[in-house]
């Protein structure tokens, strides 16, 4: 994950760790080995505002261009989550089984390039809230990855951004994620918890459950978060205790 990644010592698959007294953070996740027992994230968010059309640049044609993936840019991908997340398997598992899983919605995916070099990814892929009146289809923003050497340069930002405006043009009314609530509550997303909504799981820190309501949004449309099967095959909700 691009843009959010801050420094702290230990890896972990999603991009937030506890620390400074219980609130989260990113981390590093290049080249740093575990040093101690801790909470391990499972990955659930691996972790510029019109409906997005073609591919868009940073003010004055400057910086990468987000566009739409291609099934020319899978490898590439591939790529960037295990450079970025430091693993070969489980976080690009995850997005080539999201890919093609059945759904409701179809997945939303998206890619940043810089001199047409495939450098960050973002996935959005259907979910459900269980709300009182009825199930509704909704999104998950997982992950969400940007090579380590174009890191803390804002493509994670421009990722975000670009995903929840193509989700908000669809007419998808909620996104949810788990992740850094200082770095994606000032990117559109707010502590779901306070707003109506219900975590899918014991393991998800209060504070790293978050969701952007979007204009399809209605008040009465609260309730329990639901992932879909394949978050719960990869195990990749919530954060997991080694020591428990």
């Amino acid at each position: 994950m691009g843009g959010p990644l801050q420094r702290e010592q230990g890896r972990t698959f999603r991009g937030y760790t506890l620390h400074d007294f219980g609130l989260y953070d990113f981390v590093v996740v290049d080249a740093i080995p575990r040093s101690r027992a801790a909470p391990r994230s499972t990955l659930a968010a691996m972790t510029s505002h019109d409906a997005p059309e073609g591919s868009r640049t940073a003010a004055g044609g400057a910086g990468p261009v987000i566009r739409q993936e291609t099934p020319d840019d899978h490898r590439d991908v591939r790529e960037v989550h295990t450079r970025a997340f430091g693993d070969s398997e489980r976080v690009p598992g995850l997005v080539e089984a999201l890919r093609v899983a059945e759904a409701a919605l179809a997945p939303m995916s998206f890619v940043a390039t810089v001199d047409d070099r495939v450098v960050g990814h973002v996935l959005l892929s259907a979910t459900r809230l269980d709300a009182p009146r009825r199930i509704v289809d909704v999104l998950s923003l997982s992950p969400l990855g940007v090579v380590p050497e174009f890191q803390r340069q804002g493509i994670g930002t421009q990722l975000v951004a670009y995903a929840l405006a193509a989700a908000d043009s669809k007419g998808v009314p909620l996104v949810f994620l788990e992740g850094s609530p200082r770095y994606y509550g000032t990117r559109g997303f707010e502590g779901a918890g306070a707003v109506g909504f219900r975590s899918p799981s014991l393991r998800i820190p209060e504070a790293a459950f978050q969701v952007a309501r979007l204009s399809a949004h209605e008040p009465w449309m609260t309730g329990t978060f639901v992932y879909s099967d394949v978050f719960w095959a990869f195990d990749c909700v919530g954060l997991r205790d080694p020591e428990a």
